[in-house]
This record gives structure tokens, C-alpha cells and sequence, in this order.
């Protein structure tokens, strides 16, 4: 970003910036003063009825503040208080809402950008053509007048916005990269040395629900041998999943554990040979981008994925992929990452890709020239 950008004052409000992992970008953005950052995040916050708590990671050269939020957990419903007074504090000249323009915090939010006179950009991550209902359609058309600029986290939810109206500046660029450093191989991988006979460590992290297709993970690996699972994550899937898994004659070979804080995960991604998202498409949702993807492999392991929304474009050439809702197709993929050598040379090409695409310097470094743009620098 050019000199004249250098102190920019930019108020960044965002649920996900509660993830002490990914306050890291924050950091990134605001280092050697090129932004006077702020950012806001909900001092509450609730996923699927489990209480989220606040991490604090990286906080370095910006300011950290939280804010009274009612409803936390509606996602399309919830709203800040003191939002105006907060923003008129931080001096910014530009705010970053870190969210979905039907979302009626993100209407409020931008409303009270343009009382102010400052200027606005949202986040989407929709890559699904979803009309909705009243009053989120009309949120979204009053979002889409009043922001300066968007920012989609995928081809896939660029498309969606121009489908449905949205005409300003857009830029196209994941919401956060990987600390590379902190999601690393181990030097040196004892995967990559495994011999052919020794039973893969299949891994998984996300919700434990049906979209995400672990019926799917379970079956492909009961007819894999001595393959182990993993699965970290919780979800109302969790009780259906163990009774198939007795049913498949898994026993001892599965393991669900509940969710691991962000920064226990770099050690689960290293304790896996491979990082399965067997994700299947449905008629509201398709896999929007996979963030455990890159995450495993930054830290060495193998990507294998259905072909499911974002996916494929995701792990690229670094990784294997299967039709979505094809167990045999799974298992023959996992039958052939028995080979050390396969399992090797993808798991650089996966590193690589991280370090060439995904890293949250690179996204940081992004979104601030992407800040510039915006404010005319």
C-alpha cells in the first residue's frame, strides 16, 4: 500500500475476530502503522446454543474493544449497542463490517457509517442464489445502497452479488488466511516416512451435521482396513454417527472429541495423515470455502474433498477430490493415499499453495490495499 495510506483510520467490526487464531490478521493489517485499527467484536457470542468465549491471541499495534450485543446467536437478527459512539471514538474514516448484508446488524451498522459520514464495505460468504423472505431481502437491497464497496470470499459469492443486485466495487478474497508459523509441519514429518502397511489417520474438524457428509467419512473408512478417524467437533449428528460406526464394525478405530481452542489446532492437523471435508451440497447451503483446509495443509497433512461448492477451487491441484455423496469413490481415494509417496508430494503441494495464496500476511496485506482503494489513496 502506498505511503498515503499510512495511518488510515479503519473501525473492523467482526464475530470471527473473537477467534484468538485470527486476530492475527489484525495484527498483520495494522503493523508499521499503516492502519489506525480498530476492531469491535460482540462481548457475547453463541453457536448452535454452545457459548463461543472470547480468545485473545494477537494484539499487537491495534485496539481490541467489545461491544453490548443483543440477541447473541441469531445470526440474521442480532445487533450492536453503542455502535455510533464507538465509531465516533475510534475517529475512523472507514468501517469494515465483517458480515452478511441481510443481516440486520449489518443494515444498522452501515446506517450509522453513512450518519457519519464514513465510508463502508460488508463481507459475504453466500455462493448459494437465495431469495429471502421479508425483512431480510429488504435489508439486503438497503445494504447494498448504502456500502461502499463489498468484499465476496469467493468466486462463487462475487457471482451471487452481481445475481442479486449489487453493483459497487468488489473485491474477491478470503476473510483469513493461515499462520504459517503456527501451522507447520513438523520438521521432520514422520507421516512422510510411513511405510505403505501402517493404517492411515483419517482427520476431520467442523460440525458434527449432515451437510457435511461423515456418514459418508465413517463407511469409506470401515472398508479401508485398519484406517482410524478423528472427528473434532460437536453437532446433533454426533449420537447418529457412533451407532453407525458400531454398525460398521468401527469400534475402537473412530474417536470424536468436542471443539479444540484454535490454537490447539495445529496439533490436531499434525496428528492426522489426512484431512477429509466430505461436505454434500444441499437444497440451502453448498460448502462456502472449507477454512480446515488450508489450515491442514499449512501444517502438513493431506486435503482430501467432495467436490462440493467451494472445495475444488480450495485445495486445487494440491490435493484429491471425489463426487460429492460418493462413498466408494471416497474410499478409493483414501485407498490411494496409501502410498507414502503420493502422500508426500501433495502434502508440499499443499504447503505451498498455502504459503503462495493463504497466508494471513497476504490476505492482511490484501485487505488493506483493498482499504486504499476504497478510500481513494
Amino acid at each position: 500500500m502506498s505511503l498515503q495510506a499510512a495511518g488510515l483510520p479503519v473501525y473492523l467490526l467482526s464475530r470471527p475476530l473473537r477467534v484468538g487464531a485470527y486476530q492475527r490478521k489484525a495484527q498483520l493489517m495494522a503493523a508499521g502503522g499503516r492502519l489506525r485499527l480498530t476492531v469491535g467484536v460482540p462481548e457475547r457470542w453463541s453457536d448452535e446454543g454452545r457459548a463461543q468465549p472470547l480468545e485473545l491471541g494477537s494484539r499487537q499495534g491495534y485496539r481490541l474493544e467489545t461491544l453490548r450485543i443483543l440477541l447473541p446467536g441469531s445470526y440474521h437478527l442480532h445487533a450492536y449497542r453503542g455502535l455510533g459512539p464507538a465509531l465516533e471514538r475510534s475517529g475512523a474514516a472507514l468501517l469494515h463490517m465483517d458480515e452478511e448484508p441481510y443481516n440486520l446488524a449489518t443494515y444498522l451498522a452501515l446506517r450509522q457509517a453513512r450518519r457519519l459520514g464514513l465510508g463502508s464495505l460488508f463481507f459475504s460468504w453466500q455462493n448459494l442464489e437465495r431469495r429471502y423472505p421479508p425483512p431480510f431481502a429488504w435489508l439486503e437491497r438497503q445494504v447494498y445502497g448504502l456500502a461502499d464497496g463489498a468484499i465476496a470470499g469467493s468466486e462463487g459469492a462475487a457471482t451471487v452479488l452481481r445475481a442479486k443486485g449489487y453493483d459497487g466495487p468488489l473485491w474477491v478474497l478470503p476473510q483469513f488466511g493461515v499462520d504459517e508459523h503456527a501451522f507447520a509441519p513438523p520438521a521432520p514429518d514422520p507421516r512422510l516416512a510411513a511405510t505403505r502397511s501402517a493404517p492411515l489417520r483419517l482427520g476431520y474438524a467442523g460440525r458434527l451435521v449432515k451437510a457435511k457428509g461423515l456418514d459418508l467419512l465413517l463407511e469409506a473408512a470401515a472398508s479401508e482396513g485398519g484406517a482410524t478417524v478423528q472427528l473434532v467437533g460437536q453437532g446433533p449428528e454426533e449420537a447418529s454417527l457412533r451407532q453407525l460406526a458400531r454398525t460398521l464394525g468401527l469400534g475402537d478405530r473412530l474417536r470424536i472429541d468436542p471443539w479444540l481452542p484454535s490454537t490447539a489446532m495445529p496439533d490436531f492437523y499434525r496428528a492426522v495423515d489426512i484431512l477429509v471435508l466430505p461436505s454434500r451440497s444441499t437444497a440451502g447451503w453448498k460448502e462456502q470455502f472449507g477454512r480446515v483446509l488450508i489450515e491442514a495443509m499449512a501444517a502438513g497433512a493431506v486435503c482430501l474433498g467432495a467436490e462440493s461448492g467451494e472445495i475444488p477451487a480450495v485445495i486445487g491441484s494440491a490435493g484429491l477430490t471425489f463426487p460429492e455423496g460418493d462413498a466408494a469413490a471416497l474410499a478409493s481415494q483414501i485407498r490411494r493415499l496409501q502410498d507414502p509417496a503420493l502422500r508426500r508430494h501433495l502434502a508440499e503441494a499443499g504447503r505451498r499453495r498455502v504459503l503462495e495464496h493463504f497466508t494471513m500476511g497476504r490476505i492482511a496485506d490484501r485487505t488493506v490495499a483493498i482499504y486504499g482503494e476504497l478510500a481513494g489513496l
